[in-house]
């Protein structure tokens, strides 16, 4: 009996969580088109522009995302206050060795990306698109606070 109850709640928890990843993977998408349309909107992209833009644009999202998964969330995660009030010199040293090395790397992948996207948009539209995700990123945190205030 306690064997098919245990059953029972681990597949509750199973589909549970599922369920809650299903969500959050479509909540991901729907920002992802809300933010392909907003800057579409904000840069006046033509067709062509935007057939060219786009492949370039999630490539360089993607390993962007990739880098600060892999390199600078094991380093974050480590600087709660207990931790950072135990650092040893030498571990603080590495630490910051790492998150220099981590930055660099992010710093790399944007002269790539400019340098990519040069081929395909003049550069009054590269300079609109940083100002068009400054201006996303600000509405997307507004609705946040708003929606938590609620």
């Amino acid at each position: 009996m306690k064997t098919k109850q245990l059953l029972l709640t681990l597949l509750c928890l199973v589909c549970v969580t599922a369920f809650s990843q299903n969500r959050l993977k479509e909540k991901q998408n729907q920002i992802k088109s809300i933010k392909v349309a907003f800057i579409t909107n904000e840069l006046s992209l033509t067709p062509d522009e935007a057939a060219k833009f786009w492949p370039i644009y999630n490539a360089f999202e993607d390993k962007q995302l990739e880098i600060r998964k892999t390199k600078l969330k094991g380093y974050i995660s480590r600087m709660d206050e207990d931790s950072l009030n135990t650092l040893t010199e030498k571990e603080a040293t590495t630490m910051l060795t790492q998150i220099e090395s981590a930055e660099e790397d992010l710093f790399l992948l944007k002269k790539k990306f400019n340098a990519d996207i040069r081929t395909v948009l003049p550069a009054s539209k590269i300079v609109k698109l940083k100002k068009a995700e400054e201006k996303f990123n600000r509405k997307l945190l507004q609705q946040f606070k708003e929606k938590r205030n609620k």
